[in-house]
């Protein structure tokens, strides 16, 4: 099949190429650059032996959108591209809506214009909100407690609307939980511009010596050390995840990708220091306003729809992360 793949230089995206042309699909890529780098195409092509087509480009810009539609005669549309920081969207509201669902519902349009209908869309774990009971089942109720959240909530509702008008769309929502680690080599991974926004990548830059300490955020929540609950899921995993959607589509369809097993920050980080021989400094300070207590998946239905199951451990997402960032300091420090 071939497949357009939105955001595909980024950290998940990337990762979900390589398992693509591992699963012989001809992939297209979609990025501008914004969260991701150049040398990713290199990366891309030293695992997998193959050259993806690469436009380069805002998801906005519907003359592009055309005009890769035109050439490339896409059967399929992964689609990553969106900003994802809980924190940030909170501060830059308005950014989130603008970049989030312009950018989908032009994708979409171009899509119908050209009778492409099978979409796989990277939807987020944060749709559940504050959730009363866990583990999380694909049927509970939804809410959202920060505006990332909201935005992936109405591009969801977007394409429930779009499928109830157009029953011949095959459209795959995938859930989220929280993607960590990297592929084995050390060669592909996450390395966000800039302060990370997210967990893992801000860990492994404090255990590096790039950053000096870890700020946990909060330790007064209900849970056995207090910090946040979160259920952790290798990227490799997530990646082949979306292989198996691709090769299941039927109709509208609604999966959780998570391990079932919720770990707390401490957790993490004690994980971390424990598998790789360091040290990670951290300090508390107070809750992050859109953050919740716990949240981890009930992973049952892609198990039994997709034959899907994530196979790695919270070790080796702790041992894979820290080997990445060790191996970009050695290329860096070569190229010196």
């Amino acid at each position: 099949m071939k497949v357009l793949v939105t955001g595909g230089c980024g950290y998940i995206g990337s990762h979900t190429v390589c398992e693509l042309l591992y699963a012989n699909h001809e992939v297209v890529i979609l990025d501008d650059f914004s969260n991701s780098k150049k040398d990713v195409l290199q990366k891309i092509e030293t695992l997998t032996g193959q050259k993806p087509r690469f436009y380069e480009g805002k998801v906005q810009d519907k003359a592009l959108l055309k005009e890769i539609f035109e050439s490339q005669k896409i059967e399929a549309v992964i689609h990553f591209a969106g900003y994802k920081a809980v924190g940030e969207s909170v501060e830059k509201p308005l950014m989130y809506y603008e970049n989030n669902l312009e950018s989908t519902l032009h994708l979409l349009e171009i899509m119908q214009e050209f009778s492409c209908k099978n979409f796989v869309f990277s939807s987020s774990a944060t749709v559940y909100g504050s959730p009363k009971s866990l583990p999380i089942k694909e049927d509970f109720p939804l809410s959202t407690t920060n505006p990332y959240g909201t935005t992936k909530l109405m591009i969801e509702q977007i394409l429930k609307d779009l499928s109830k008008s157009d029953p011949t769309w095959n459209i795959t929502i995938l859930r989220y939980f929280n993607p960590i680690g990297n592929e084995k080599t050390g060669l592909l991974g996450e390395n966000p511009q800039g302060i990370p926004n997210n967990l893992m990548p801000y860990i492994v830059r404090v255990a590096n010596g790039i950053l000096p300490c870890l700020s946990v955020f909060g330790d007064d929540y209900g849970t056995p050390d207090g910090t946040g609950v979160r259920d952790y899921i290798h990227v490799v995993d997530l990646a082949k995840g979306h292989v198996k959607a691709l090769e299941h589509f039927s109709g509208l369809r609604i999966y959780n990708l998570g391990t079932g097993h919720g770990y707390s920050v401490l957790d993490l980080v004690k994980t971390f220091e424990k598998v790789n021989g360091v040290k990670v400094p951290y300090k508390i300070v107070e809750r992050r306003k859109g953050d919740i207590a716990a949240c981890y998946a009930d992973p049952t239905k892609a198990q039994q729809e997709l034959g899907w199951t994530a196979e790695e451990t919270l070790e080796d997402m702790c041992r894979d992360s820290y080997q990445y960032i060790i191996q970009e300091a050695k290329r860096e420090k070569s190229l010196k």
